[in-house]
């Protein structure tokens, strides 16, 4: 394998599939088939998620809450994802453990630094529910600090669409997809594939992220061999 230990993106709208709300538990099975792989295959493997499947806090705000407590709202969507994330880990034969980072004794452990690095080295997929536990922070900007934290050598951001293009190919028949590009290319640029305290938190710590397809079995596997799919941020040499 190409890398030792990966932090794995998923966006709450990837455990959807087809579905227009919640969790598709088909899809949940899916990824937990492709991540049982990995593991099996020596890679240690942590994984942060999104809620945005079940609430997003910007979408909160902007129909009037408050900004803080749409967005603690949305950490706690992602907890939820967690736990069926665990679920499904587990039926798949993965030891899982889920860390938040707002205490919930009863369901999960509390985010722990040391003991997330150990449940690694002994071969056990972290899921980091509740954010980093606090608003104003996205759960990409998670996975950099996360992701920085463990000592990751890898992010990779599973997502509906094959990598990072210049404008949304859903929209535009025209854009044009990059196989590579530098962190300073996705700043400067503007590009919406993370947002930017995320890109610079992975740009400052050199972390490279792989932006792939999640629906296409396999890839989390092809991804984590170092395999050239999807697009590919890191610092210019």
């Amino acid at each position: 394998m190409a890398y030792s230990r990966v932090l794995l993106k998923l966006s709450g709208e990837a455990l959807m599939g087809t579905k227009p709300y919640g969790i598709d538990p088909e899809i949940v099975q899916s990824i937990a088939k492709d991540v049982s792989k990995v593991v099996e295959n020596g890679t240690q493997l942590a994984i942060v998620v999104g809620g945005g499947n079940i609430f997003r806090g910007l979408k909160g705000s902007s129909a009037g809450m408050d900004r803080a407590t749409a967005d603690y709202v949305g950490m706690l969507a992602t907890v939820m994802n967690a736990i069926t994330l665990q679920d499904g880990l587990e039926r798949a034969g993965v030891p899982t453990r889920v860390q938040t980072a707002i205490e919930m004794q009863q369901i999960a452990e509390p985010y722990i630094r040391r003991r997330a690095i150990r449940h690694l080295e002994k071969g056990r997929v972290v899921v980091f529910g509740g954010g980093c536990g606090n608003p104003f922070f996205t759960t990409d900007t998670t996975s950099a600090l996360r992701a920085a934290e463990i000592n990751a050598d890898v992010i990779f951001k599973a997502t509906k669409v094959d990598g990072v293009y210049n404008k949304d190919p859903k929209k535009h028949s025209d854009a044009i997809k990059y196989d590579s590009l530098s962190f300073q290319d996705v700043l400067s640029q503007e590009i919406a594939v993370m947002d930017s305290t995320a890109i610079a938190l992975c740009k400052d710590n050199k972390i490279p992220i792989v932006v792939f397809n999640i629906f296409e079995p396999g890839n989390i596997n092809k991804a984590v061999a170092g395999e050239a799919i999807g697009s590919r941020i890191a610092n210019s040499s």
